[in-house]
């Protein structure tokens, strides 16, 4: 499905587009990242002055509540580009998987057409042999003989090819099983870093309910 998918002509037609989207958009989530960052620690030490002030309380919940503010937008703007990061990488191994499957189909097509080829030159080789056993004709025989040797070379030749389209097939088996365990690695990954930010979220909301309490 992934395969019919990513191989549409329009989508060949719109990667600059889509590569220039995705550049655009990790340029302004390290701008939001970064100026979270800024953030927090510009309220995060206020926050410590007022408080060791003892100054007003609606000053001090003010401060609060852009250092909450501040948080929130830092955590969200790191996952955000984390998770898009890890989802760029998951497009580029379902492609690079697409074209492995397909890579392998055309192989093993290959390899099928030079094993027929290679039966059906035995079996006039065979036919060929059982005629001149028949016949006894010395002209024959020499005639036979140079068309044995001439199939006998081409039976060679085919071997030779379909060694070599076998030990392609083996090379893209392996490169589809190195995609295969990247995937699994990074969908590992993925779940792990999710089970993380949903901790992350129900800290934040546990924080929320204390301060509205």
């Amino acid at each position: 499905r992934w395969q019919k998918i990513f191989m549409i002509p329009l989508w060949s037609k719109m990667a600059v587009l889509w590569n220039k989207m995705f550049l655009t958009i990790i340029v302004l989530l390290i701008v939001l990242f970064l100026d979270a960052v800024r953030e927090v620690r510009k309220y995060s030490a206020v926050h410590v002055n007022e408080k060791a002030a003892n100054i007003n309380t609606n000053a001090f919940d003010h401060i609060q509540m852009k250092l909450f503010r501040s948080q929130r937008n830092l955590y969200l703007s790191g996952f955000s580009l984390f998770l898009w990061l890890v989802l760029r990488r998951t497009v580029t191994l379902l492609t690079q998987l697409a074209k492995g499957m397909t890579s392998h189909a055309a192989l093993e097509a290959q390899v099928n057409d030079a094993t027929e080829a290679a039966k059906k030159y035995m079996a006039e080789n065979e036919k060929l042999r059982e005629s001149l056993s028949e016949k006894g004709s010395s002209k024959q025989k020499e005639s036979a003989e140079a068309t044995d040797e001439k199939l006998k070379k081409e039976i060679e030749h085919l071997k030779a090819e379909l060694q070599k389209t076998s030990n392609a097939l083996h090379k893209a088996n392996n490169e589809v099983t190195a995609v295969k365990r990247q995937s699994e690695g990074l969908k590992r990954e993925y779940d792990h870093l999710m089970k993380e930010y949903k901790q992350l979220q129900d800290s934040l909301n546990e924080a929320e309910d204390k301060k509205d309490l």
